[in-house]
């Protein structure tokens, strides 16, 4: 759960729309690369025109790589910048008194609740040792004469 301000969430959506263009670019570049060495296996001139059309796709691949660094560096920064909001929010809610009662009254709880299972587990344990003399004294009392 990111709580973000709207600005910081606006800033990351302008910044993953720009994201998903530059990937589109890319994908447009990396086909014309593609078509172009298909299309160069059908020249005589086999080599050259690989070494032409992978110096186009440098071209065009090369800023949209440096523009996707920087825009990672910004996101980077603002997720950053919203989760060591979140962290302090957290430890906030941690060091407030109401949390702090909260965690006594659990520990007090969970503690009472350990003693009465181990209250349990004796008396269910004790039962199993005199059961067979509870047993031998229904036997007793219920024979008929």
């Amino acid at each position: 759960m990111v709580l973000a301000t709207p600005a910081e969430e606006l800033e990351l959506e302008q910044l993953d729309r720009i994201e998903r263009d530059l990937e589109l670019q890319r994908d447009w570049a990396k086909y014309r690369w593609g078509k172009a060495k298909t299309d160069c296996y059908q020249n005589y001139w086999v080599d050259y025109c690989l070494r032409s059309a992978r110096a186009q796709y440098r071209k065009e691949v090369d800023p949209i790589s440096e523009q996707e660094r920087e825009l990672h560096e910004v996101q980077r920064k603002l997720r950053k910048s919203i989760k060591d909001q979140e962290d302090q929010k957290r430890a906030a809610e941690r060091a407030s008194p109401e949390r702090a009662a909260e965690r006594v009254s659990n520990q007090r709880e969970f503690e009472e609740k350990q003693k009465a299972s181990a209250a349990r587990a004796a008396d269910l344990e004790q039962r199993r040792k005199d059961a067979p003399k509870r047993a031998q004294e229904n036997k007793a009392g219920t024979q008929l004469d």
